[in-house]
C-alpha cells in the first residue's frame, strides 16, 4: 500500500477538528462515495455540496488506498477489483485530477490491462451509464415495472415483488430501477467526452454494449450468474425495447416514485443506507430539479461523510451511534466503572432514551412493505429510524442495565411501557426457524398441494433461499432475503433473558416460548466443528461469540452443554502463541477461519474470544488461556489508554468489509473488566 499523507500534505483546514471523532463512525467507502460524486456531478451540485477541503480530503483518501498494482479494492484491505478502481478512477476525474496524474494514470493501466471497463460489475454498470460514459443497452434490464407485480395471488408471481426482499436490497434497486427506466444520464461534458475514451480499451463507439451486458471481471465475481439468471435478463432486455417509453412504464415509474419519496419522507432524507441516499437524490432531481424533495436531500448529504486520519470517508451508514454507545454502556457497566464514568453514562443513556423509535411509520404499512417499529431502535439515529433486531435488543440490554444504576449518577429509567413496546417488536421479527433476521421478518412464501389437488400459498421463512439466483449483483452474496442470522438471534435471546429478569409478569409465556425456539435455532446452525459464523463481523470468532453468549442466557455453560464445550473447543484451537485470537477478512469471503499474519494478535478479535469463553464459563475449567489472552490485550494498550486501529472488523453480504472506528476500545474495556470480576475475583473468592 502507498504510504499514508499526512494531514499536512493538505493544508490546515476545519475538518481536521474531528479527527478522533470515533463515536457511531463505521465505513464502507468506494461505491458510496462514487455514486455520491456522480449523482452532484450530474445534478449540477458537486461545487455547492462538497468544499475544496472535501475534495482535498477525498482525494487524499484514495491515493492512501491505492494498491501497488495501481488499482483499488473493493474494500481497503481488499486485492484491486474493476468495481474499486474503474469508480475510484471516475472519482478522481470528477475531483479534478487530471488523466496524466500518477495516481490516475496506474489505475487506468490497471483497467486496461483487465480489459477496460466493459468488465466492471453491474452496479459499477448502472453508475458509468448515469455519467454517460457507458451505454444503457450494456446493463441487464432493471424494469421498475416489478413494483406493479401482485404481492400475492394465486399466479405465484408475487415471489419475485420487491417487497419481498432484504430491505437494503430493494431500497437500493427501487430508484435504480426508477433512473433505468427513465435513462436519467448527465449531460455531455468535457469530462465525459474524455472518460469515454480513458475507460474502454477499444474506442467507446465500438463496445458491443450487448456482450458487455454479463462480462464481468474476474476479480469482482464473487456470485456468477446462474443460467436462469441469464435467461431472463437476456428476455427482459428484449422486451425493454417495448417498455421504455410506454404508458406501463409511465406507470411503473409512478408507483416507483411513490416509494422514493415514501422512504425519504420517513428517514428525514438520511435514507436506509449512502446507496440508495445518493440514488433517491438523483431520482428526485430527475423528476424536478427545482422540487423541495431534492432541496431537501442536499443537507443530509453530511451526514455520511467524515474526516480521518487517512482523508474523508463516507459511511456506510449516517453512523453507527445507537449501536457503539449500547455496546460501550454495557462494556462500562460490565467493568463495574458505573460510579466512576457516570457522567459518561449519563449523557449515553440520554442518546438512548432519545433514540428510541416512539411510533410505527405513518400509513398502511403493508403498502409500504414495512415492520412496525414502535418501541424498536435502530442502528444509527432516530431520523434514520429503520428498525432493527440486534439494535433494539442491544438498546433494550444497555436501558435494563442503566436502570440498575442509581438515577441521580445516569438519570432515571426509562419508563416501563417503552420497555414493552421493545418487547413487541422483538418478539414479532422472530422467524418461524425460530431465529431471527435483521429488519422484518423473511418474506418469502411457497406453494403446497392442498388436499383437493389445488395449490395453497403459505409463508415460509426457509423455503425461499432460492431467490438469491435471481441476485443480479455479482460483488455481493445473499442479497435478496433477510436471512436468519446467529448474531441476531443472539441478542434477541439475551435481551429477553435480561427483561424476563427484570419484568418477569409481561409476557412470560411468550417470552418462555420465543427464547426456546430461539435456543433450538442457535444449536441447529453451530457448525460441526463448533463454531458459528458471523455475518456482520470478522468472523467465526464474533459469531461463536454470539452463540455463546445466546446458549449461556438460556442456562447452558460447558459443564451442562456439548454445544458450548465444542465452541469452547474450537476456539482454544485458534489462540495464539502471544495469547490472542487474530482473524482475516478472507474468513468471511470463505466461509473457514483464516488466521491473520504476522505474529500480533487483533485486540477486537481477541476480546470477542475472551467473551465467549467466559460466557461458556471455560473460566471455571481452566482460567490458564485466558489470563493469557487478557496479556495479549493488556500489553498491546497504548500510553493514552487507547488501543491501536488494526485491520478491518467489520463485514456485509459475505465480500464488503467495513470499519468500526470504536470497536478497538469497546470491546477490550469489556473483555478485561469481566475477565476482572469473573476469573481474578471469582479465583480469590475461593
Amino acid at each position: 500500500m502507498w504510504k499514508f499523507r499526512s494531514a499536512s500534505d493538505s493544508g490546515k483546514h476545519p475538518f481536521l477538528t474531528s479527527l478522533n471523532d470515533n463515536i457511531g463512525r463505521q465505513t464502507w467507502e468506494y461505491d458510496a462515495k462514487a455514486g455520491l460524486l456522480i449523482t452532484l456531478y450530474t445534478t449540477g451540485t458537486l461545487d455547492t455540496v462538497l468544499s475544496k477541503h472535501h475534495k482535498t480530503e477525498m482525494l487524499r483518501y484514495l491515493r492512501n488506498h491505492q494498491n501497488e498494482d495501481g488499482g483499488f479494492g473493493l474494500h481497503t484491505e481488499g486485492h484491486s477489483t474493476m468495481f474499486g478502481t474503474g469508480l475510484s478512477y471516475v472519482s478522481m476525474r470528477i475531483l479534478g485530477v487530471g488523466p496524466d496524474d500518477e495516481a490516475c494514470a496506474a489505475a487506468r493501466a490497471w483497467i486496461h490491462s483487465h480489459g477496460g471497463s466493459v468488465f466492471i460489475p453491474s452496479w459499477g454498470k448502472f453508475w458509468l451509464a448515469v455519467l454517460g460514459v457507458y451505454a444503457w443497452e450494456g446493463l441487464n434490464p432493471m424494469p421498475p415495472e416489478m413494483w406493479l407485480l401482485p404481492y400475492t395471488g394465486w399466479t405465484g408471481i408475487g415471489w419475485v415483488h420487491p417487497g419481498r426482499f432484504w430491505c437494503h436490497c430493494r431500497m437500493v434497486y427501487l430508484p435504480m430501477s426508477y433512473i433505468y427506466g427513465r435513462r436519467g444520464t448527465c449531460r455531455p461534458t468535457a469530462l465525459t467526452a474524455a472518460l469515454r475514451e480513458e475507460l474502454y480499451v477499444a474506442p467507446y463507439e465500438t463496445n458491443d454494449w450487448d456482450k458487455s451486458r454479463n462480462q464481468c471481471a474476474e476479480e469482482d465475481l464473487y456470485y456468477p450468474h446462474p443460467l436462469i439468471q441469464d435467461i431472463l435478463w437476456f428476455t427482459l432486455h428484449r422486451c425493454e425495447r417495448f417498455l421504455l417509453g410506454s404508458r406501463l412504464r409511465k406507470k411503473a415509474l409512478a408507483e416507483a416514485m411513490t416509494h422514493i419519496h415514501y422512504e425519504d419522507v420517513n428517514t428525514r432524507y438520511v435514507d436506509i443506507g449512502p446507496v440508495n441516499k445518493t440514488l433517491n437524490m438523483l431520482s428526485c432531481w430527475l423528476e424536478d430539479p427545482n422540487s423541495e424533495a431534492f432541496k431537501r436531500h442536499i443537507p443530509r448529504v453530511y451526514d455520511f461523510l467524515w474526516v480521518a486520519e487517512d482523508g474523508m470517508k463516507m459511511q456506510g451508514y449516517n453512523g453507527s451511534q445507537l449501536w457503539d454507545t449500547t455496546f460501550a454502556v454495557q462494556a462500562v457497566i460490565s467493568a463495574g466503572l458505573g460510579d466512576e464514568f457516570s457522567e459518561c453514562l449519563r449523557k449515553a443513556h440520554h442518546y438512548i432514551e432519545k433514540t428510541q423509535v416512539l411510533d410505527d411509520a405513518p400509513g398502511l404499512l403493508s403498502k409500504w412493505y414495512r415492520h412496525i417499529s414502535k418501541g424498536a431502535w435502530p442502528f444509527s439515529t432516530r431520523d434514520h429510524g429503520w428498525p432493527i433486531a440486534d439494535c433494539s435488543s442491544e438498546g433494550l440490554k444497555a436501558a435494563l442495565a442503566l436502570a440498575q444504576l442509581d438515577p441521580k449518577l445516569v438519570g432515571e429509567p426509562i419508563p416501563a411501557d417503552r420497555l414493552f413496546d421493545c418487547v413487541n417488536v422483538i418478539l414479532s421479527y422472530q422467524n418461524r426457524s425460530g431465529g431471527w433476521a435483521t429488519y422484518e421478518n423473511t418474506r418469502s412464501f411457497a406453494f403446497l398441494e392442498n388436499r383437493t389437488g389445488g395449490w395453497a400459498m403459505y409463508e415460509n421463512t426457509r423455503s425461499f433461499a432460492f431467490l438469491e439466483v435471481i441476485n443480479p449483483s455479482e460483488t455481493f452474496g445473499e442479497i435478496m432475503i433477510d436471512y436468519d442470522y446467529v448474531e441476531l438471534s443472539s441478542a434477541c435471546i439475551t435481551a429477553l433473558t435480561a427483561f424476563r429478569k427484570r419484568h418477569p409478569g409481561h409476557r412470560n409465556p411468550e417470552i418462555v416460548a420465543s427464547l426456546q425456539r430461539g435456543a433450538n435455532y442457535i444449536r441447529s446452525i453451530q457448525r460441526g466443528d463448533g463454531s458459528w459464523y458471523g455475518n456482520w463481523a470478522i468472523c467465526f470468532t464474533y459469531g461463536t461469540w454470539f452463540g455463546c453468549e445466546a446458549l449461556a442466557a438460556m442456562g447452558e455453560t460447558v459443564e451442562t452443554s456439548d454445544a458450548q464445550r465444542r465452541a469452547c473447543s474450537f476456539l482454544l484451537g485458534k489462540q495464539r502463541a502471544d495469547g490472542g485470537w487474530g482473524e482475516s477478512y478472507l474468513s468471511s469471503q470463505d466461509k473457514v477461519y483464516v488466521q491473520l499474519e504476522g505474529a500480533t494478535s487483533h485486540v477486537v478479535n481477541t476480546s470477542w474470544a475472551m467473551l465467549a469463553l467466559m460466557a461458556a464459563g471455560h473460566h471455571r475449567k481452566d482460567p490458564k488461556p485466558l489470563h493469557a489472552a487478557a496479556r495479549c490485550l493488556i500489553q498491546q494498550q497504548l500510553g493514552t489508554g487507547d488501543w491501536p486501529q488494526q485491520t478491518i472488523s467489520g463485514v456485509f453480504n459475505r465480500n464488503c468489509m467495513i470499519t468500526y472506528a470504536n470497536y478497538r476500545n469497546i470491546f477490550p474495556i469489556w473483555a478485561l473488566g469481566l475477565y476482572r470480576s469473573l476469573v481474578l475475583e471469582g479465583q480469590a473468592g475461593h
